[in-house]
Formats: C-alpha cells, sequence, structure tokens
C-alpha cells in the first residue's frame, strides 16, 4: 500500500509540474493494473486487489488534480 501511495503522489506531482501529461498518467496506471490483473503467481489474488485499488484510482480521478 505504501508503494501504491508513494507511486501516485509522484505521479501528482509530475502532472503538476507539467512533466508528464493526464493521458501518459492515466497509460501508466492502466499498464499497471493490466499486469497484476493477469498474474497467474501464487501471489495472485492480492494481485487481483492491487489492480482493483488502481482501477478505482482511475475511476474515481484521484490520479490527477482536477481544478
Amino acid at each position: 500500500m505504501a508503494a501504491l501511495s508513494i507511486c501516485e503522489a509522484l505521479l501528482l506531482a509530475m502532472n503538476d509540474r507539467k512533466l508528464l501529461p493526464e493521458q501518459e498518467i492515466i497509460g501508466v496506471l492502466r499498464d499497471a493494473a493490466a499486469t497484476h490483473e493477469n498474474d497467474t503467481g501464487p501471489d495472485a489474488e492480492m494481485r487481483r486487489a492491487v489492480a482493483a485499488l488502481i482501477n478505482h484510482i482511475i475511476a474515481g480521478g484521484n490520479s490527477v488534480r482536477r481544478p
């Protein structure tokens, strides 16, 4: 959870500084979610839960600041 929070904060900071546009941030998050959703290893259940959290961040608009 801490790593996800740190990454989200970094993505927000990069967007605030106009280093990474919103579309790219959403793409990074979607890629991360897809990687976790498709895992078939022994931790697959936990990784699917992580994917659900990432998808919730995307759906909630929390990955970028909105005016």
